[in-house]
């Protein structure tokens, strides 16, 4: 009886040591083995052996992507009081075997790794906002990401971690200066408004004035050639009426009769038209004949005068 009992508890003992050997790791995590205490070797994931009861397994470490968010303050150069809410995506920095040794052993456990991490990432922007100047801040987002990633790559890296990531998800200020600023956005906008309608008037001026001046242009040319035009036709009229005079005037003379004939009528037909296409009610025209006379002279004159220019 005693025999059976010992023979099925090293049945049982043998049952738990077999399978006490096999280790499964899950994908995405690397287990640390040790030996009384001491560091031994890595287990990749999937199926893996270890000797019962010697070989443990000290951690399970995640070789995935991890984020904590943060919120801290900072004060910048000018004294004004910046509040942060940020996010940090971090990781393993490989597989390598030195690597998971620094993960596993460099921190007591994850809480105090965090710290760490959170308080250096903490300072080091405090470091960066407190040399620049309030109003500089919110636009030096991505040099305030670039920043902290080049002071902190070599000191995580002898952790064994690499920082994927920074997102300054919010920076705001006290209430009293968001005040301020909005109200100097504000007065901004109106003072940027107020140029543009005085730049959109000035266009509009200087357009209709442009306008103006060309159509004065143009009117002043269409005058000028119709002046041109009306002085070419009185010269055309007169040219042809000169040479009708003339020409019967040679007739007349080869006739042997009288030219002044010619002035006669043509003092006769003006006084005609002026009779016709008058517009007023009464014309004053001297009738005696000292003053057919006079007129008669001065037309001879002119008649000559023009004959002068035709043969010339």
């Amino acid at each position: 009886m005693a025999a059976q009992i010992i023979f099925y508890f090293v049945v049982f003992f043998g049952i738990i040591v077999f399978f006490s050997s096999f280790v499964t790791v899950k994908q995405g995590t690397i287990a640390v083995i040790t030996v009384f205490g001491k560091y031994r070797r890595i287990l990749k994931p999937g199926l893996n052996l270890k000797l019962p009861l010697i070989e443990q397994i000290y951690s399970r470490i995640s070789i995935q992507n991890r984020s904590v968010e943060l919120e801290f303050q900072a004060v910048t150069l000018d004294q004004a009081n910046v509040y942060f809410k940020a996010m940090l995506l971090y990781s393993v920095l490989d597989q390598g075997e030195e690597t998971i040794k620094n993960v596993a052993f460099k921190f007591v456990d994850e809480r105090n790794l965090m710290q760490a991490l959170i308080r250096t990432i903490e300072g080091s922007i405090r470091s960066f906002v407190a040399t620049k100047k309030q109003a500089d801040v919110l636009v030096l987002r991505k040099d305030i990401v670039e920043h902290v990633k080049e002071q902190l790559d070599n000191v995580l890296e002898t952790w064994g971690y690499h920082l994927q990531d920074l997102q300054l998800n919010d920076i705001t200020f006290d209430d009293a200066i968001m005040k301020s600023m909005s109200q100097v956005v504000a007065s901004n906008n109106l003072k940027a408004a107020a140029e543009n309608e005085g730049q959109a008037l000035l266009i509009t001026k200087t357009k209709a004035a442009e306008a103006e001046g060309n159509a004065i242009k143009i009117a002043a040319e269409a005058e000028r050639q119709a002046a041109q035009l009306r002085g070419q036709g009185i010269a055309l009229f007169r040219e042809e009426v000169a040479k009708g005079m003339t020409a019967a005037a040679k007739e007349m003379e080869a006739a042997h009769m009288d030219t002044s004939v010619i002035l006669f009528t043509m003092w006769t037909e003006s006084i005609k038209h002026f009779a016709e296409h008058s517009q007023g009610n009464v014309i004053f025209l001297d009738g005696s004949a000292e003053g057919m006379e006079r007129t008669m002279k001065e037309v001879m004159s002119l008649n000559l005068l023009q004959q002068d220019k035709v043969k010339k």
